[in-house]
């Protein structure tokens, strides 16, 4: 049983054992990565597929900004559904590729965490089950969640346009409310479908069980809990602060510098702080694992009276006899003179 807080049990694992923190670090980013190849190699064989003109060439060389729209607007002309098409099946073939990935890497990390605690402990870990379906499920979970995220993102722009058309000082007001209730809502689900698959990677519950064990994780350790998220939040934001400082950096200096060295440290900073907060979200499943397999352990009062019931007066009895030595003469055994 560890007696430490899991919040101070996160920061040490990762501080004393940082491949925790980038393995998390390198399964995310290989996924952007090729996320990011993905969508740039879709995107340049769309718009080699477009067909361009003599009178378009002729229009773009104009620089003109009349000119030059035009001709964009020709190039364009039809090609829509080609574009949402291949739009689709890219973000089908990312949501997929993302669920396995996801499954197979909380697998991992959240067992190694285990195996870790259990090995500093000297505990041998249960055999439990490892079926890889319940991970897969939460995962494609997660994604139906942001696709409903994104519907009611639509849909708050949809009510505001139709408000502006009878109220416009609205508008902003009704997208914004929207946009934050969608929000709220998305980051909760998120999170309790986050949280539940540490849950399952760790006691090889199912899918709903994993849910459940979640939500009740906060029930019962409600303090432990907030103490993790406060914590690591807090260092996010630090984190934030730190580097948007550092961002602002080459900022300041654009007049002087190439423009090329500007982009440069903007986005090293930029990778610098996602791998940060990556990092420390490493270390918050840390404090998760801890949680789920080393719960508080009941206060155990020894001074607690005995209680009272039937078996009372016979055990106190049994305490008095046994307290007695039955050898020893009494008064009443001792012959009175006649």
């Amino acid at each position: 049983m560890l007696s430490r807080s899991p919040t101070l049990e996160g920061f040490r694992t990762i501080l004393r054992r940082p491949s925790f923190g980038f393995a998390e670090i390198a399964w995310r980013w290989a996924f952007g990565v090729a996320a990011l190849v993905l969508i740039t190699f879709s995107l340049r064989e769309y718009l080699a597929t477009l067909p361009v003109s003599r009178d378009d060439l002729f229009l773009l060389n104009t620089h003109q900004p009349a000119l030059v729209s035009r001709a964009i607007a020709d190039i364009f002309h039809g090609s829509g559904f080609r574009f949402i098409r291949s739009s689709l099946v890219l973000a089908v073939g990312l949501g997929i590729g993302w669920i396995i990935i996801a499954a197979l890497s909380r697998a991992a990390t959240a067992r190694s965490l285990l195996d870790y605690f259990s090995s500093n402990l000297d505990i041998v870990p249960e055999s439990r089950n490892r079926n890889l379906s319940p991970l897969l499920a939460l995962s494609l979970f997660r994604i139906a969640a942001i696709l409903a995220a994104t519907v009611g993102g639509v849909a708050a722009f949809v009510f505001s346009s139709r408000a502006s058309e009878s109220a416009p000082e609205v508008a902003a007001f009704v997208f914004l409310t929207i946009l934050l209730l969608v929000w709220l809502t998305w980051s909760m689900l998120n999170w309790v479908l986050s949280l539940a698959a540490v849950c399952s990677a760790v006691d090889g519950t199912d899918t709903f069980s994993s849910i459940g064990l979640a939500i009740d994780l906060c029930r019962t350790q409600t303090g432990r809990v907030l103490a993790a998220g406060t914590w690591f939040g807090l260092a996010h934001v630090i984190a934030l602060l730190v580097f948007s400082s550092i961002t602002a950096f080459p900022l300041a200096f654009a007049r002087l510098l190439p423009p090329a060295v500007v982009l440069g440290g903007v986005l090293t900073s930029i990778l610098l702080y996602l791998a940060v907060v990556d990092f420390l979200y490493a270390g918050r499943v840390a404090a998760y694992v801890v949680m789920i397999e080393f719960p508080p352990s009941p206060v155990s009062n020894e001074t607690e009276p005995t209680p009272l019931g039937p078996d009372a007066p016979i055990v106190l009895e049994e305490k008095k006899n046994n307290a007695i030595d039955r050898g020893e003469l009494i008064l009443s055994d001792v012959p009175q003179p006649g």
